[in-house]
């Protein structure tokens, strides 16, 4: 029922991607506690999976048929005795149960009306490509080591693949001269194509083989002022003290604050080894091809 003051989102199935989360309350249903308890005990947790209550449910309710779920190949999470991995030896001795639960749900593609059909050959590329989103789970477990709680945490990990907002960069960057922790280093940027730039947005140094945005050795912010045309040529100076002592090969990425993704980035080059690396003693000095 929750609403969101956003045009194109105002509800949130309305979202391409939704993960559901929590403490859902569902149980298993009708088997006994004996019949619960050994079967957990032998692994046989396949047993029990027909008579959880939200498996049962995803059969009748299309809403939840939407919403995707790993395999439960871990034990029930619910309800154990406090800083212990005994289920609930209380006077109520409840019955194991899949409470804590973690679903995801693509937003399905809509269905083509009769009135599509006239336009099916006429589709655009945007059109097509706006439903390409890949959710993989990669892990779905529980952590039995945590006891504060009568709840054991469920965790999952996922892999998410996302369509291309553009095919080509936004913004042209590459390193002015040669980089050296020994002198402040040049950049020149350029934007190629109009976007909603801003004061915010910044140009990170990131080794090769970065895995994310924030992944960067030492970042300088854009042009702080009236933010440039495009094609119009922004140098920008990278103090020394920022730069990475001992050199390797590196790559310049222009960060987008409003589109939260790095919509440049230059060529790989060399950041060269600095003198000052040598008198600190992170490397041998070399005399004449000899280190000493």
């Amino acid at each position: 029922m929750q609403d969101f003051d956003i045009s194109d989102t105002p509800h949130i199935l309305d979202h391409k991607v939704v993960f559901w989360f929590g403490d859902l309350n569902f149980r298993i249903a009708d088997h006994g506690l004996h019949f619960l308890r050994s079967s957990i005990n032998s692994g046989r947790l396949n047993l029990l999976w027909n008579r959880d209550q939200l498996i049962m449910m995803k059969k009748k309710e299309q809403f939840l048929q939407e919403f995707e779920e790993g395999p439960l190949n871990f034990k029930p999470t619910y309800k154990f005795d406090r800083n212990s991995d005994t289920y609930d030896t209380s006077g109520k001795k409840r019955k194991p149960a899949w409470t804590d639960r973690i679903l995801w749900r693509i937003k399905p593609k809509p269905l083509p009306s009769e009135d599509d059909d006239e336009k099916a050959s006429t589709s655009t590329h945007d059109e097509q490509d706006e439903y390409p989103i890949l959710v993989n789970q990669d892990k779905y477990t529980s952590d039995m080591s945590y006891g504060v709680s009568d709840h054991k945490p469920v965790i999952a990990t996922f892999s998410l693949e996302l369509r291309k907002c553009f095919d080509t960069q936004l913004v042209h960057i590459s390193p002015v001269g040669v980089w050296s922790a020994d002198q402040d280093a040049l950049l020149n940027y350029t934007v190629q194509e109009d976007f909603m730039s801003s004061t915010w947005d910044w140009i990170g140094l990131y080794k090769v083989g970065f895995k994310s945005a924030s992944d960067y050795e030492t970042f300088a912010w854009v042009r702080e002022d009236d933010l440039p045309e495009t094609n119009e040529v922004i140098q920008i100076s990278v103090d020394k003290d920022e730069i990475p002592l001992l050199g390797g090969q590196y790559v310049l990425g222009y960060y987008s604050t409003n589109m939260q993704s790095i919509i440049g980035l230059s060529a790989n080059f060399q950041i060269l080894e600095s003198r000052r690396a040598v008198m600190e003693g992170l490397v041998p000095e070399n005399v004449n091809g000899l280190n000493k």
